[in-house]
């Protein structure tokens, strides 16, 4: 599949938007859902946050995202794992985290070991980091969505069981990720989403499947790439689909590290998924810098509303959230470190974990919930390999210390996880994580008991950079610029390979 370039001349405009964080397409994603509503013939796409509003992704209230009634679940034979007594509902959610190491899949990669769960899931929530290399290009430049496609059509493969190769709606999605106008406030005209593609090549919604899966939402901030899919019958019930992102890489705000979050709606019950990519390293003090990162992601996260919607506008402002991804936290140095590793004395070596002493200590995730870890650590192996790269490695430099870096953590009532373990891919130098939890969703719940909570008229719905930092940010505009120039015409510089 080929890929489209952005000429030379619009690198310094895409660098100096990202050093400056005015993210264009930010708040865009892409979803199989089509809209209900009045709408022209040709336009059968659910409208994105750049149609019409600029700061509204999709309607408070919606009858209906495939046209059909708020109706109870269809009971058909495919469903005995979603239980319903009078007011409640239990739904099975499957989470999962990857880094890829920067490899784009090949197309006989079989997902089924890394999306298998003991029972089937109503919804899929699928986080990588690293789905592209975090070199100069893909840094600063032009995001490379090449692999996205391939990934999504692998996963919907997986989920629907069919043998199809790449489909046309992803492949669709790879050319149309580039595509993105700013939406200029003076002339109030919607740029090009995702959602308006071309009719020639319509998404597919797994219509004739009566127990496949569909892609709600689907977003890339560089490496890090989070989706949600949902099973169809239960898809007509999920509204208010919005999505953030936090850079933390490169001076605080650039993409190479950072979050991806994604907020929707089960009935009236509100779900954040949180996929993240933190700092790297296994330095002393390098814990701070990701427990910094944490907070920075809690507190830039913003979910665009109006100022008379009660609709979560932060991650904590969710009913449930999951928060998932290469977390990056790495165990104590400690001498006898890889004698327990040989022994497979993981409860020793989770004493160690950065993660649960930082947690002990209340320095971060204070109220947050993690499953205990039965299964082995989790980074740093040799490609196409079951050996740790400490167990081979001679230089201390390149030595790392085996660590449980790829973590799904959760938090809010009306949760339990049923299954937390890894696969067993050799296809990158992480193994991947899954989870299987029961979400419990409460019927009775609607928009006019919540509380709603005070609006803050200061507050500035799409924060771009902290005031103070303006002035830096114009010193060094022209400076960024001349050097993503040059950038150009050398080779891209390796910006970190570090997981």
């Amino acid at each position: 599949m080929g890929k489209i370039l952005k000429s030379k001349s619009s690198w310094p405009r895409t660098v100096v938007r990202k050093w400056l964080n005015l993210r264009s397409g930010a708040y865009e994603f892409h979803s199989d859902y089509p809209v209900k509503g009045k709408m022209e013939p040709t336009q059968s796409r659910r409208k994105s946050c750049s149609d019409g509003d600029y700061y509204k992704i999709m309607p408070a209230k919606f009858p209906g995202l495939l046209g059909q009634g708020n109706g109870d679940l269809k009971q058909s034979t495919g469903e005995q794992h979603v239980t319903r007594v009078d007011d409640k509902l239990d739904l099975k959610m499957f989470v999962g985290t990857w880094n890829v190491g920067g490899k784009s899949p090949h197309d006989g990669l079989d997902l089924k070991d890394w999306l298998q769960s003991p029972a089937d899931a109503d919804i899929y929530v699928l986080g990588f980091q690293e789905i592209v290399p975090l070199n100069a290009g893909n840094v600063l430049g032009a995001e490379d969505n090449g692999p996205v496609a391939k990934w999504l059509s692998l996963i919907r493969e997986a989920l629907n069981n069919n043998n199809h190769n790449l489909s046309q709606n992803d492949l669709q999605l790879s050319k149309n990720y580039r595509t993105s106008f700013e939406l200029t406030k003076s002339s109030q005209q919607p740029r090009l989403s995702f959602s308006n593609i071309s009719d020639d090549n319509p998404v597919s919604c797994n219509s004739t499947t009566p127990q496949g899966y569909s892609l709600a939402a689907s977003k890339q901030m560089v490496g890090i790439f989070l989706c949600v899919w949902v099973r169809d019958d239960l898809r007509k019930h999920i509204t208010n689909l919005k999505v953030s992102c936090v850079g933390r890489g490169i001076m605080g705000y650039l993409g190479n590290k950072g979050s991806i979050s994604i907020s929707m709606s089960v009935h009236e019950t509100s779900l954040c998924f949180v996929c993240t990519h933190l700092t790297s390293g296994e330095k002393e003090g390098d814990e701070v810098r990701r427990n910094l990162d944490v907070t920075e992601i809690l507190k830039r996260t913003r979910f665009s509303r109006s100022s008379k919607d009660s609709r979560p506008e932060t991650i904590m402002d969710h009913d449930k959230v999951i928060w998932l991804g290469d977390l990056n936290y790495r165990l104590r140095a400690s001498s006898d470190v890889h004698e327990q590793l040989n022994n497979n004395d993981w409860e020793a070596l989770l004493e160690k974990d950065q993660l649960k002493i930082e947690q002990r200590a209340g320095r971060v995730f204070q109220g947050w919930e993690e499953g205990r870890i039965y299964f082995a650590p989790t980074y740093k192996y040799l490609i196409n390999s079951d050996n740790y790269v400490a167990q081979t490695e001679k230089s201390k430099e390149k030595r790392r210390t085996p660590a449980w870096c790829d973590r799904i953590l959760w938090k809010g009532d009306g949760m339990k996880q049923i299954w937390y373990t890894r696969g067993e891919s050799r296809f990158s130098d992480h193994r991947p994580v899954q989870s299987l939890f029961s979400v419990h969703i409460d019927l009775t719940l609607n928009q006019s008991n919540r509380k709603t909570k005070p609006n803050n008229q200061n507050h500035r719905p799409n924060p771009v950079l902290p005031y103070t930092c303006h002035g830096k940010v114009q010193a060094e505009e022209i400076l960024l610029l001349t050097r993503a120039q040059s950038c150009i015409d050398t080779q891209p510089r390796l910006i970190s390979c570090v997981s």
